[in-house]
């Protein structure tokens, strides 16, 4: 079997739950963790009688997203219900939209395998209410329902099938998490289910324009999975052709603990569902100053960011794109930038290295960090001006996290400014130099590398404060003569 044989062709349906209080169409609250059934109302539950109201943020939240990917927002979209029975589908129907959707012909771009930019076509974003959850575990062989999150407000976001590989796929999947959660209309939270996919996977000859016979691989929430299970089943698909076999149109699961996929169902198309507008809700219409007053609230946008910190902070591309990953930490590291005098290659440093290894050692967001970015700055500073060294600023920045005070008080406390006198530091060089002859003997002779030896027995010997590129420089003096 050879993948490189076969054309991959991916598309996908991104699920993100918005950021609303209340559900699309009742008052019951959205929180996430509530105890089963408590958070589900008589509409939630479909009881008759109950008539749906539609929650207009998530209008205003559909058509920023839809902006903020070059989309055309409909001026007039309508909901409609997809019908289909399932245990945690308490109406019998799903409460969607089919064939105008709020948000049509948008577009992301990508890097593609070989470092070169790719344009994602996105079909549709559409609103739709989510289900509630089966439960199998702990049950004692039977299913529970738990419909909490059950009108939970979807947005639905459908990518062509212009990925091609499951590289690509996440590369998307993971821009479109970006600007959800820079926009604020999700926090997409993956282990909550607040972001999750489906995957349309199939194979064809290169060449052939005819799409191949797909898979739907449904509800992967975890970047890691989607990879390992579109690899998977682009695999599959390939051996089961090359045997002579036919892929199946079908919904396929994906055993993570197995690493494979497995059928579910066989694969519905539109008709199946029964599609008409919903007679309970009227049509949305969107007018043009609502859009205007929309478009003014979007925020500076993920790529458009990351130019601005290579250019105007000169920082390398792959640094400001780490930095702007995440709106919270591109905004943490504009205000260490604004308070600190160094330069902003070491302010990012900083960032993307100490400060986000302590959040991930504590499972900490930037939000909630032990060091302000004032405070950040502030030990900048201290390296800025020669203060400490960079090595002391790491043993600084550890007392720092646990509460000590600010880089001057801990500078203090501690008697960890740095030497710079030049005189005494040539006293301990001078020292080091007659405590080993034979190194001294073998650098003048050549090893050039020993260098390292004698800078890290001045260090030593200093506790680490004096000025490296002060020692350096001494050293080299010395034992050049």
């Amino acid at each position: 079997m050879s993948v490189s044989a076969w054309e991959v062709v991916i598309g996908l349906e991104i699920h993100t739950q918005l950021a609303t209080k209340s559900k699309i169409f009742s008052g019951a609250s959205t929180a996430y963790g509530a105890e089963a059934n408590t958070q589900a109302c008589l509409v939630d539950l479909g009881y008759p009688g109950v008539l749906p109201v539609l929650n207009v943020e998530v209008i205003r939240m559909a058509t920023l997203f839809g902006l903020a990917v070059n989309a055309t927002i409909a001026p007039r979209s309508v909901f409609a219900r997809k019908n289909y029975f399932y245990p945690d589908l308490p109406k019998g129907y799903q409460i969607s939209q089919y064939e105008l959707p709020i948000v049509e012909h948008g577009e992301l771009f990508i890097t593609d395998a070989e470092g070169k930019e790719k344009r994602i076509r996105i079909t549709r974003a559409h609103l739709e209410e989510d289900a509630g959850k089966s439960i199998h575990e702990g049950l004692d062989g039977s299913s529970g329902i738990d419909l909490n999150r059950a009108g939970t407000p979807l947005l639905e976001i459908v990518s062509e099938p212009d990925l091609s590989s499951a590289k690509e796929a996440i590369a998307f999947m993971k821009k479109i998490h970006t600007i959800v959660r820079y926009l604020g209309i999700s926090d997409g939270n993956m282990q909550e289910g607040s972001f999750r996919c489906d995957a349309n996977v199939s194979v064809r000859p290169p060449g052939q324009e005819e799409l191949g016979t797909r898979a739907e691989l449904k509800n992967l929430n975890s970047f890691r999975f989607i990879e390992k299970a579109i690899n998977f089943e682009v695999e599959r698909q390939i051996e089961l052709i090359e045997d002579g076999g036919k892929v199946a149109q079908e919904t396929r699961l994906y055993d993570s603990d197995k690493n494979e996929t497995r059928a579910m169902r066989s694969k519905e198309e539109a008709n199946d569902y029964r599609y008409f507008p919903d007679p309970d809700l009227l049509p949305i219409e969107i007018s043009a100053e609502f859009i205007a007053a929309t478009r003014a609230t979007l925020p500076e946008l993920p790529d458009a960011k990351q130019q601005r910190f290579e250019t105007d902070y000169e920082l390398k591309s792959a640094d400001a794109g780490i930095l702007t990953a995440s709106r919270a930490t591109a905004d943490y590291f504009e205000a260490v930038v604004a308070a600190s005098d160094a330069k902003t290659q070491l302010a990012a440093n900083w960032v993307i290295g100490e400060l986000s290894a302590a959040l991930n050692r504590d499972g900490l967001e930037i939000d909630n960090s032990k060091v302000a970015a004032d405070a950040l700055a502030g030990l900048l500073n201290r390296i800025h001006d020669n203060t400490i060294s960079g090595k002391i600023a790491k043993q600084v920045f550890e007392a720092m996290w646990a509460g000590e005070g600010s880089a001057d008080e801990i500078i203090a406390a501690q008697g960890l400014r740095q030497i710079t006198d030049s005189a005494a530091i040539e006293a301990v060089v001078d020292k080091v130099i007659d405590a080993n002859p034979g190194q001294a003997a073998e650098y003048r002779a050549g090893k050039d590398k020993l260098i390292g030896f004698f800078v890290g027995q001045v260090m030593k010997e200093t506790q680490g404060q004096a000025n490296p590129g002060q020692v350096n420089q001494i050293l080299k003096d010395k034992l050049s003569k």
